[in-house]
């Protein structure tokens, strides 16, 4: 019984509900837009079940009352799927007419239905003095492309002719001053206020240097009413984009064309009491044209982030995993959402700094762009997916993206929370098999591979500065060192050549051991004084004497006489007391021999005495060679002398030198870069700076100018490793890919030998072979056999040569470093002319910045250039700045 009710009830809710709809107010359909004495439509309609009653409505005095109102009723039932539908609509027409110009509210109209108040609100509709439009809103329908008609379009009255002051056509732009990558919405529009029956060839712009997409609404081109200065137009839009610039400075829109063909009233030629109350009308085509407009578009300022990925406009970022737990091998995704307005469909993918153990594939990106306003709005989908090949617990970076805010006028980064991911270790499906078939257990063995590349980073210590042009090989440093590694060795020669003639000269010999053994007899004497043997003693005393002077002086024994004796020894430097002393012992000698014993003490007198005037007469004699070439050594230790006096320069370079590093580290690239260059101003470089200065640049995306400062590295050390890497890092964003010329491979080999080390490193190794063909040349002059004096003389002659070939190498690298034919492209676009005019001469190709080129002539502000693979041609001098 409860069952029935239930049914009863939702039967008669079925059959009470379609009947149960009332009116929810009052709608009005009226123009908004109206001319001065211009009559126009405005209707009232009530919708639902019944007709409403007591309708009211007053006119405002601003309007003339035409005609009305006119009651009409319509009504409709529809059955769908056994749903049965009713409605019915009750308007109320009135025609009115505007007095006066300007911008009038009218009133609500009121009415009741069942039972029930319902009022519409008010509305504003603008009169205009200007003018009627003639062309009637109905023509707007009849699509681009129709067919020509001969009968009289509906509508008001229509000319006898068409001017352009009837039609015309205009380019909109949403903005004319923006910035790289600011979108602007373009809009083609024609305004007319003649009968339109069609368009034919139809021409829009190009939008060469811009970004375009059309952004026209779907279906037939439809006009509606606008104000345009004090009079009504009818306007269509043809044609819509959304344009982006990509490049800076005046960009020229080219003009729009198209061909409308127009109603025209034919006079009649004829006389018919008929022709006063039927028209003729025909179609004539007419030509209407947008004028070119020009875009002045910005550069982006410098310093942009790292981060940015050529959004311009304002964004929001958003990042989330499709799962935050998985397995090992299982594959997952990251979704990096970028939503705003502004160059969507431009952005690039963000940067996401995954687990070193993760495999990622390429990215996936959705679109889903509202095009419709004046600004794209709407978001960029990014899909990384991703395999982790170990198990453990992850954390994904916080994924950053910069952008310019145009209505900030500066650079912003938008940042995401960082992402954990927990890796289960699952089955290793992957698992190496052994030779046998068998699974190994463990971990799948994978070799080390590259995740991404990059510059190294900079030379922290601080450099050796030099000044510039400044080398080691041919300096007067070097030819001083080499002059005295040369001076050296003959200086060897000489004294080895000297101790060899000492060595065979019997005479000498003899007057250098002549004091040592005389000391030898004295010795024997003195053994006869303390065995007080007087005459033995004053024998061996005298012999001793003689002897002495025999040795000393060179003299045979028949020329000792006492007057020879002491011309000789006063010849050679020997004082008069020395000389006096020694006759006087000698004397001594020869009276004791014919004498009786004087006694002990006499001999040791007589002993003591002999002992001194030897030492005299050889100390007097020695000093009359010694101190020779003081001077001369004097002379070279001032020539050796460092110079001072640069102790403040250098403070001053290493100070803008760790400033440098400091700013760098930081990530501040500029002031990296004022710094370091500052060092270069004042006169001074080296292979450090040069790479440092190269390395900010790269940081800047300054691609160009990283290159030029990579390769004035390499032209003062071609062996700078890091130099040469971070080069071929920057090379690969260079857009021209030039295949040079094959080069002959033994100069390919010498090319790599010579350039395996520095110029200086060469200049030392030529002074070290130097130095080893000299010593093996004193081994050959020297030498006391054969067999060495041959090795020698070959051997000096290898040394030789490697020096000269060392010398060779470190000359050729100072000679490319002073030779300017090289240079880099700086501009981001360059054409190459075929000859040095701007005018005249025909393009022959288009470089990029960072292409390297070879100078061949310059003429009046033009380079001759030629590029690897033997092209050549003209661009201007300052496209291109030297190495």
């Amino acid at each position: 019984m409860k069952k029935m009710k239930k049914l009863t009830l939702l039967f008669a809710l079925a059959l009470v509900l379609p009947l149960a709809s009332q009116a929810q107010g009052i709608k009005v359909s009226a123009p908004n837009l109206v001319a001065l004495d211009e009559q126009f439509k405005l209707t009232f309609s009530v919708e639902g079940e019944g007709k409403p009653s007591d309708f009211q409505w007053n006119c405002s005095s601003d309007f003339q009352l035409v005609w009305g109102p006119q009651k009409g009723y319509s009504s409709s039932t529809s059955i769908i799927n056994g749903k049965v539908t009713s409605s019915s609509t009750t308007s109320y027409t009135y025609i009115l007419m505007a007095k006066t110009p300007g911008r009038f509210t009218l009133p609500g109209a009121t009415a009741k239905f069942n039972k029930e108040s319902i009022s519409s609100a008010p509305f504003t509709i603008e009169v205009v003095s200007g003018g009627q439009s003639s062309g009637s809103q109905s023509s707007g329908n009849q699509s681009s492309g129709s067919q020509s008609s001969g009968s009289r379009p509906s509508g008001s009255s229509s000319t006898s002719g068409a001017s352009s002051d009837d039609i015309y056509m205009r380019l909109h732009l949403s903005s004319t001053r923006v910035v790289v990558g600011q979108p602007v919405i373009a809009t083609v529009k024609l305004y007319q206020r003649v009968d339109v029956a069609g368009f034919d060839d139809a021409r829009f712009p190009s939008f060469n240097g811009f970004w375009s997409q059309d952004i026209t609404p779907q279906g037939d081109i439809s006009f509606v009413r606008e104000k345009v200065g004090d009079a009504i137009w009818n306007t269509a839009v043809l044609r819509k984009y959304v344009i982006i610039p990509l490049a800076s400075g005046d960009l020229t829109i080219d003009p729009a064309e198209l061909v409308c063909r127009i109603y025209v009233k034919v006079s009649p030629r004829g006389h018919s009491i008929f022709d006063g109350f039927f028209d003729d009308y025909t179609t004539v085509n007419r030509r209407v044209t947008t004028p070119a407009v020009k875009v002045h578009v910005s550069p982006l300022p410098s310093g942009a982030p790292a981060s940015f990925g050529g959004g311009v406009g304002e964004f929001k970022l958003r990042a989330r995993l499709d799962r935050d737990s998985l397995a090992t091998h299982e594959a997952g995704s990251l979704v990096v959402t970028v939503s705003g307005k502004g160059n969507i469909s431009l952005l690039e993918a963000p940067k996401v700094n995954f687990p070193p153990d993760f495999e990622v594939y390429d990215v996936k990106a959705k679109e889903s762009i509202d095009k419709a306003g004046g600004s794209i709005s709407g978001s960029k989908s990014y899909e990384y997916p991703f395999i982790p090949r170990s198990g453990g617990d992850f954390t994904i970076d916080p994924v950053k993206y910069s952008y310019y805010d145009v209505a900030k006028g500066r650079y912003v980064t938008a940042e995401t929370d960082s992402l954990r991911l927990h890796v289960a270790r699952g089955n290793e499906s992957d698992a190496p098999v052994s030779s046998a078939g068998v699974v190994v257990p463990g971990v799948t063995k994978r070799g080390v591979k590259n995740l991404s590349e990059d510059i190294r980073f900079i030379k922290t210590g601080l450099p050796t500065l030099s000044a510039k042009g400044e080398f080691f090989a041919g300096s007067a440093l070097f030819w001083i060192l080499a002059s005295l590694l040369v001076v050296l060795a003959a200086t060897v020669w000489a004294l080895l050549r000297k101790v060899a003639a000492r060595r065979a000269d019997i005479a000498g010999n003899r007057n250098r051991k002549a004091a040592r053994m005389a000391l030898k007899r004295l010795k024997l004497s003195e053994s006869f004084l303390r065995q007080n043997l007087y005459t033995a003693f004053y024998e061996e005393l005298h012999k001793a004497l003689l002897n002495f002077v025999s040795d000393k002086l060179n003299l045979p024994a028949g020329e000792l006489s006492r007057e020879h004796m002491t011309e000789e020894l006063a010849r050679g430097g020997v004082t008069e007391g020395a000389i006096a002393d020694f006759m006087e012992v000698l004397d001594a000698c020869e009276f004791a021999r014919y004498a009786p014993d004087a006694g002990h003490d006499a001999m040791e007198a007589h002993y003591r005495k002999a002992l001194d005037a030897i030492s005299s007469i050889d100390s007097g004699m020695k000093k009359k060679t010694a101190g020779k070439g003081a001077t001369a050594v004097v002379a070279t230790l001032l020539m050796l002398l460092p110079a001072f006096g640069v102790a403040d320069a250098a403070e001053y370079t290493d100070s803008l030198w760790n400033e440098g590093v400091r700013a760098y580290t930081e990530g501040t690239w500029d002031l990296a870069v004022s710094a370091w260059t500052a060092i270069e101003a004042a006169g001074v470089e080296s292979p450090e700076l040069y790479t440092n200065i190269g390395d900010a640049w790269y940081k800047s995306q300054s691609y160009a100018k990283a290159i030029l400062y990579y390769e004035r590295a390499l032209k003062l050390d071609p062996s700078d490793a890091d130099a040469r890497h971070n080069l071929e890092v920057a090379r690969s964003f260079v857009q021209d890919d030039i295949e040079p010329v094959p080069e002959f491979v033994l100069k390919t080999w010498w090319r790599k030998f010579c350039y395996c080390t520095g110029s200086t490193v060469w200049a030392v190794l030529s002074l070290v072979f130097l130095a080893f063909a000299l010593a093996l040349l004193l081994t050959f002059l020297l030498g006391g056999t054969p067999g060495l004096k041959k090795t020698g003389f070959f051997c000096s002659i290898a040394a030789l040569l490697m020096s000269l070939a060392a010398l060779n190498f470190s000359l050729v690298q100072k000679h490319s470093y002073f030779l300017r034919d090289e240079a880099i492209v700086m501009r981001p676009v360059v054409p190459v002319k075929s000859s040095p005019s701007q005018d005249s001469a025909s393009d022959l190709f288009i470089l990029h910045e960072g292409t390297k080129v070879k100078v061949l002539d310059n003429v009046a502000g033009w380079t001759n250039i030629q590029l690897a693979d033997g092209r050549q041609g003209w661009l201007r001098t300052d496209y291109t700045e030297l190495i």
